[in-house]
């Protein structure tokens, strides 16, 4: 692709704009994949690949050029718009991007959104012997494919709940980090009367905590021998929600490009 066909679709209005700042990233799942200009491009520049292993030599090679292409678009830019890229004192910006991530982690939102991830890493373990008997060493990430695997054999009922948690449990945590780490930046003044892109990406956790607390509700019903441990995760998600809610008090009556709807009524 060149600088050309780039610009090209990044004014093309069939897509939304900034659509994929506020996703969850779960495009198979998604009903918005052709107004999103994320979506287009990889499909655009990836999906011709003979594989989409991202180990395959010539998906890094194709995602480098577009990388180049991409930086010498900034360059003209800055340049159309009297901006010295050269201008930056790096090593405050470092200093300061180290600090707000240390903040950021500490948070009693992110603390409890990576105990999460754990409990539910806890629970694939736990299950184990229902779907690894084999006294093999796997990861949790492993088990949860072969668990997938082995349910989409079965046609169960379980399948759809375990691929629920499986997505965003980890997804919660690096959403509710954006979110902490935007608001200990602040909001430039000139962008004080729009929505603020830390409600935005708390929304998306939000969003993701709701789904996974339904999702662990179903697979409670079907394993009722479990059902204490899998409350203690239901209790735990429904704490960092709530709490999540009063960090972020306006979160939810964020309006996410294309995913929700204005009321027009309020």
């Amino acid at each position: 692709m060149d600088k050309e066909r780039l610009k090209k679709l990044a004014e093309d209005p069939r897509f939304i704009q900034s659509i994929y700042n506020y996703c969850d990233r779960w495009c198979e799942r998604c009903p918005f994949t052709a107004r999103c200009l994320n979506f287009a491009l990889g499909q655009d520049e990836f999906d011709h690949l003979e594989t989409q292993d991202l180990d395959n030599e010539a998906f890094w090679k194709k995602l480098s050029e577009t990388f180049q292409m991409t930086l010498e678009m900034l360059k003209e830019a800055a340049e159309e718009q009297g901006i010295d890229l050269n201008y930056i004192d790096t090593e405050e910006v470092e200093q300061e991007e180290r600090l707000n991530n240390e903040l950021a982690r500490d948070h009693e939102c992110s603390r409890m959104a990576k105990l999460y991830s754990e409990m539910a890493d806890d629970w694939l373990e736990s299950a184990r012997e229902l779907f690894s008997p084999e006294e093999e060493e796997i990861s949790a990430a492993e088990l949860l494919e072969r668990l997938d695997n082995s349910l989409a054999e079965k046609d169960d009922g379980l399948l759809e709940p375990v691929e629920v948690v499986g997505w965003y449990q980890h997804l919660i945590y690096v959403k509710l980090m954006r979110a902490i780490r935007g608001e200990l930046l602040g909001e430039p003044e000139i962008l004080a009367e729009y929505p603020k892109d830390s409600d935005g990406s708390a929304k998306v956790a939000l969003i993701g905590i709701d789904r996974s607390i339904a999702a662990w509700g179903e697979i409670r019903n079907l394993f009722p021998h479990r059902s204490d441990q899998i409350m203690d995760i239901l209790l735990h998600l429904e704490q960092l929600r709530r709490k999540v809610e009063k960090t972020f008090p306006q979160a939810r009556a964020f309006i996410r490009p294309g995913f929700d709807k204005i009321d027009l009524n309020s």
